[in-house]
């Protein structure tokens, strides 16, 4: 765990590699995961760099496997899975390891061209096939709805026929011209059409362009045509089976300008026009029709060919993509980070600078050699220990399974300095605890209990097609299973069990099941044996004042529990300041912010504990006015006698205030003989100075001027003392740098102020002066004192006003528990209780059904979730 209490130590590297070896080594260095390289080319922008072709080349490859992933995908081949990215990390024994990067990105493209390639020209191809399939299948759908309209219109035609035969002509006239005319069989048995026959324009439209599309033919046509339209029925189908959602439509017209105009609206709305001038002939419509279904038959052939083209090329890839994707992001990675280095040394050699951890310099030489063995080249690699004491050591913990979730919570908020105290350590403890506080039930955190222990036994059997949603719940099972434990501690605590108290040790109170009778306690107030072995005696759950019990000794704790937290962070700043030698920040932050925290606050936790020390039974009597001259409680009443004497022998009468009547003549209205209102008590410290309305002890009021006059001081102390005492620092720095300048008379080099570099106030160098706490200071450049004071301004103000918010915060921890109680209490009594009172066998089935089904649903799901966000809250 000591790793986990401050980062590891890291030393800043030299790295000179051969150009040839450098994409090997940066691969095995990457392995062992213990750098970070520092950009030595900050002026170069991201195009300006030397491997920028390299990184083109990965971005185009990563182009291509999202590509071929997306057909993939479309054809429905499932994705084969590489294993895990740890795995592959750390295979060291794949062929890829013993090859350059450039043969990998060659061989990569060799292969994902051709892939590429082919699912370019068969989709091109299968689009081009879709579409004309599609129209061959809405031109049969309008050939075989054009059939049934010429067998009805004949049919019509036959029995008008059929009437004037048998009636005889009776009308004489202008004949009406039919839509449809059989027309006119010259002697060499060609057609001959009709002059007064009407043409016709068949075709396809979408569905929805119905209306518009009749619509503008009226208008254009001024009524000049006639339109029938017929949707596609449900065989209808495209070639991926989806229904085409379009209407057939046909219309008949006279005149060629009126064909012209609605050929044009016909092109504006996209409709698919089809040749149906044989309409008035069954014989010729009938081999059309069969046509056109074989070139259906064939289209619908040549399209399943290939489908099954592309699905055998998508089945192959997709046993490689998800590896392939892997192998590209790390050669990008690779280039990445050689493009933070510099090509300054003589030959083709690359130079780099990186942090690394202490205790693995040794397994990276190794790891160079291999690099260099594997390609079979001579070592010309160098590693070496430089000091830089300009930039900051980057951060870097050592986590397990357990504490990788409480680390990832205290990065989200920020990530600990250099060789700072972890509060991460410190989170694994209390945040599950916190969440107990605030989820205390034995039942609820059984059940949460059994969840993360499921977590944790099935983690071997989980696979990796898992959402991030999942993958998140298994990162943190541990922290599910220590919360669910935390959770039935708390419960045991308030002897809770899906609100139901229960009698583990023998109640210490004697009662009736007669409502309204007072319990009273198995021996006398005082006695060691009549104190619950463990947790809340189950007697409160019953009670009538049970709500009152509760109320005070949850918000007690959670404000005794706030503060210890709060001291505790304090506390830790303080550590930092000592273990960076940041002795301006220890005196001029950490002691200030420590009184202050301590007068006043710890104060409010001293008064809680004196209040629950105290016999406030003894202390009520000794306030009374019941005494008689013998000094007997209760022998003498005010209501009988016009006078009685207190616990001193003094006589008092019912004008008697309470602090005349009380022995202990503590000062206030009270005299210390009645219990206080805390809040009261404390709001008082700030508004009413040196007045204490009801004392517990003797000098209180004194006690309190002293720790307001404390807690006043400190307030400046942590406002001023620094930045003056720094623009101080700063003067002298600069005198004595203007009188070396003066002496040498050398003013090409100046001395750098030791405030505003590494060097601490002491005098002795320090490279982590400014990791020093919260408030630690290295400010490069000019010294600016205005802007020191506002920091340190901005800091003393959020350090005062976020003691008072975040102690009222910690009230949360009061809040969640009492809601939590009482919807568990609510759930029992209105569900399962009253069920269980009818004694009727399916109305408790249907009653612990509900029971069941809110407690999950908001008991178990939303009241964990709120209870977790609440805890994240207050370690933030």
């Amino acid at each position: 765990m000591g790793s986990w209490w401050r980062s590891e130590d890291m030393t800043y590297m030299s790295l000179i590699l051969s150009e040839e070896a450098a994409p090997a080594a940066i691969r095995e260095l990457g392995i062992l995961g213990c750098f970070q390289f520092t950009d030595l080319n900050p002026e170069l922008t991201p195009f300006q760099r030397r491997y920028v072709s390299y990184i083109k080349r990965c971005d185009e490859l990563e182009r291509k496997i999202r590509y071929v992933y997306s057909e993939t995908k479309k054809m429905g081949v499932p994705i084969d899975s590489a294993g895990f990215v740890e795995s592959f990390i750390n295979n060291n024994n794949s062929t890829d390891s013993h090859n350059s990067s450039a043969y990998i990105l060659e061989s990569l493209e060799t292969k994902l061209d051709v892939y590429e390639q082919q699912l370019l020209d068969l989709n091109k191809y299968s689009e081009r096939l879709a579409g004309e399939y599609q129209n061959k299948v809405e031109y049969h759908h309008l050939l075989v709805k054009a059939q049934r309209f010429l067998k009805v219109v004949l049919d019509i035609e036959s029995q008008e026929i059929e009437k004037t035969r048998v009636l005889g002509a009776t009308e004489s006239g202008l004949a009406m011209s039919p839509l449809i005319s059989t027309g006119i069989v010259d002697e060499r048995g060609s057609y001959q059409a009709d002059e007064m026959s009407f043409s016709n324009i068949a075709g396809v439209l979408p569905i929805a362009d119905k209306s518009r599309f009749e619509r503008m033919l009226f208008r254009a046509t001024r009524g000049n045509c006639y339109i029938r339209f017929s949707a596609l029925n449900a065989k209808a189908k495209d070639a991926f089976g989806q229904h085409i959602p379009k209407v057939c439509f046909i219309i008949f017209y006279k005149s060629e300008a009126i064909e012209i105009k609605i050929k044009r609206i016909c092109d504006a709305f996209a409709a698919n026009r089809y040749d149906l001038s044989n309409l008035n002939r069954i014989n010729e419509l009938e081999a059309q029709k069969q046509n056109n279904y074989r070139e259906l038959i064939e289209a619908k052939g040549v399209l399943d060919s290939n489908t099954e083209a592309r699905l055998r090329l998508t089945i192959e890839a997709a046993k490689y993509l998800e590896e392939w994707l892997w192998i590209v992001r790390r050669e990008k990675g690779i280039y990445h980070t050689l493009n933070l280095f510099k090509n300054d040394v003589a030959g083709n050699l690359l130079r780099g600078r990186a942090w690394a951890l202490s205790n693995k310099v040794t397994l990276a030489r190794s790891a160079l050699q291999r690099a260099h063995a594997l390609l079979n080249l001579p070592n010309s690699s160098m590693l070496e220990r430089v000091s830089d004491e300009s930039s900051t050591p980057p951060t870097h913990f050592h986590l397990n399974k357990y504490t990788v979730a409480f680390q990832e919570f205290v990065n989200t908020y920020g990530v600990p300095r250099y060789k700072e105290v972890n509060p991460a350590l410190f989170t694994a403890a209390t945040f599950p605890f916190f969440f107990g506080v605030m989820y205390g039930d034995i039942g609820h955190g059984t059940c949460l209990l059994l969840g993360g222990l499921f977590l944790i036994l099935s983690e071997s059997f989980v696979g990796k097609g898992m959402d991030d949603m999942m993958k998140g719940m298994y990162m943190a099972r541990y922290m599910l299973f220590a919360m669910g434990v935390m959770s039935v501690y708390a419960g045991l605590i308030y002897n809770d069990y899906f609100s139901i108290g229960i009698n583990f040790f023998s109640s210490r109170y004697v009662y009736t099941e007669e409502v309204g009778v007072q319990a009273t306690s198995i021996s006398y107030y005082g006695d060691a044996s009549i104190v619950y072995p463990f947790g809340v005696d189950p007697a409160w759950h019953i009670s009538s004042n049970d709500l009152l019990f509760f109320n005070s000794m949850k918000m007690k704790m959670s404000v005794i529990l706030g503060i210890v937290h709060m001291t505790f962070g304090i506390i830790l700043k303080g550590m930092n300041t000592v273990y960076f030698k940041s002795w301006i920040d220890f005196f001029c932050e950490f002691i200030p912010m420590i009184i202050f925290d301590i007068a006043f606050f710890g104060y409010m936790v001293i008064l809680i504990f004196i209040k629950w020390s105290i016999n406030w039974d003894h202390r009520m009597a000794l306030g009374t006015c019941s005494y008689n001259a013998n000094g007997v409680l209760g022998a003498c009443s005010l209501s009988s006698e016009s006078s009685c004497f207190n616990a001193a022998g003094s006589v008092c009468t019912l004008s008697s205030t309470l602090d005349q009547v009380c022995t202990l003549g503590f000062g206030g209205t009270s005299g210390g003989c009645q219990p206080p209102n805390l809040i009261t008590t404390l709001i008082n410290i700030a508004l009413k100075p040196g007045v204490v309305d009801e004392p517990m002890y003797y000098g209180q009021a004194a006690v309190q001027q002293v720790i307001l006059l404390v807690a006043f001081i400190c307030v400046p102390w942590l406002l001023f003392i620094k930045p003056f005492y720094l623009r101080h620092l700063n003067s002298l720095q600069t005198s004595n740098t203007h009188q070396a300048l003066a002496s040498t008379q050398n003013y090409g080099h100046g001395s750098e102020n030791p405030l505003l570099g590494d060097t601490d106030v002491s005098g002795s160098s320090n490279p982590h002066t400014s990791h020093g706490g919260h408030g630690g200071h290295g400010h490069d450049g000019e010294f600016n004192f205005g802007e020191i004071f506002i920091h340190q301004a901005i800091e003393t103000i959020e350090f005062v006003l976020g003691m008072v918010s975040n102690t009222a915060s910690y009230l949360r921890l009061w809040a969640l528990s009492l809601a939590h109680t009482e919807l568990a209490a609510v759930f029992w009594e209105k569900a399962m209780l009253s069920a269980i009172l009818t004694n009727n066998a399916i109305a408790v089935f249907f009653g612990y059904a509900v029971f069941a089904a809110v407690t999950f649903g908001v008991l178990l799901a939303m009241d964990v979730l709120e209870c977790f966000l609440h805890a994240l809250r207050l370690h933030w």
